[in-house]
């Protein structure tokens, strides 16, 4: 069957359109993303203002035309952060079905967590033991960890790298004043949660990164994907803390030309970086493996699992 899934996050709205079937892996059929950087149309109320709306209608729009003419056997639209959180959340979502017919599940931040382990799990297998899992988004950083299909802890933090850019990097290139700011509190935040629900978990066989920043902190860091397999290059954490001052010199403007990191990903990639950077180090990650699989084919796989 073919399936679409219409992903609305904090930096753009993705369609992802897969022919699947119970007991084989889904096969891309058709990919397309438009940028939104929505986290800059928040406003002091935390609301996310009329242009952020209508850049939102207009994308999920194209996406829902695309998915018409395609032709899908059924289509999920999935909210993540930016959405969960605005002020005016619930609007928003009702603008975006009346003017579009497109009704958006919004994710929790344990949903995202779970429905990715899940994509993760299945992508490296059983073998791959107890799995520690970062997840950095636009709006929100998740962590996850267990042995199974889906995880035995999880949490979700507001530190996504968009969110941390307008935070606490608004000046391009940041002084190192700013990017200190935010390294203590990224620091602060990874560690309670590190105490307060990973202290009584087992030592991770394996960590795990997700998500189109780390894809591109990935290819920055570790080099481009194994020839023959297609498998990412691992990060390590040597190599992003070697790399971390030169993306701190540079304005955004530059930085896309550095090798993996695309113009729509340039702003908020320093501030990625710090983040994953500095959860490496509070949980005492040396290597970092990237999986190619995320949120959009977990939730997939998880439908494809109701039918059989």
């Amino acid at each position: 069957m073919r399936l679409g899934v219409i992903d609305v996050g904090s930096n753009t709205v993705h369609l992802l359109i897969v022919d699947a079937h119970p007991g084989a892996s889904p096969v891309p059929h058709h990919s397309e993303r438009s940028v939104l950087r929505l986290m800059r149309f928040i406003d002091d109320d935390g609301a996310i203002t009329d242009e952020g709306q209508r850049m939102l209608v207009e994308a999920i729009g194209g996406a829902a035309r695309t998915v018409a003419e395609i032709g899908v056997d059924d289509v999920m639209a999935t909210a993540t952060s930016a959405i969960r959180e605005a002020a005016n959340g619930d609007a928003v979502l009702a603008r975006i079905t009346r003017e579009t017919g497109v009704e958006l599940r919004v994710l929790t931040g344990d949903d995202e967590a779970r429905i990715t382990m899940l994509a993760v799990r299945r992508w490296f297998g059983w073998s791959a033991g107890e799995i520690l899992l970062f997840d950095i988004g636009g709006g929100s950083f998740e962590i996850a960890q267990g042995a199974d299909e889906y995880p035995d802890a999880q949490v979700s933090l507001p530190l996504g790298a968009g969110r941390a850019t307008i935070n606490f990097l608004r000046d391009d290139p940041p002084p190192r004043e700013a990017v200190s700011r935010l390294r203590a509190h990224a620091r602060a935040a990874f560690t309670e949660a590190r105490d307060a629900i990973f202290a009584d978990r087992p030592a991770p066989t394996r960590v795990v990164g997700t998500s189109k920043t780390i894809r591109s902190i990935g290819r920055l860091v570790g080099g481009p994907a194994d020839p023959l397999t297609g498998a990412p290059a691992p990060i390590h954490y040597a190599g992003l803390k070697e790399w971390e001052p030169t993306m701190r010199e540079m304005p955004s403007d530059v930085r896309q030309y550095l090798p993996g990191i695309t113009p729509e990903r340039s702003y908020q990639i320093l501030a990625g970086a710090i983040l994953l950077r500095t959860a490496m180090k509070v949980f005492d990650v040396s290597t970092l493996t990237v999986s190619p699989w995320a949120l959009r084919e977990g939730l997939v796989l998880r439908y494809i699992d109701g039918l059989d």
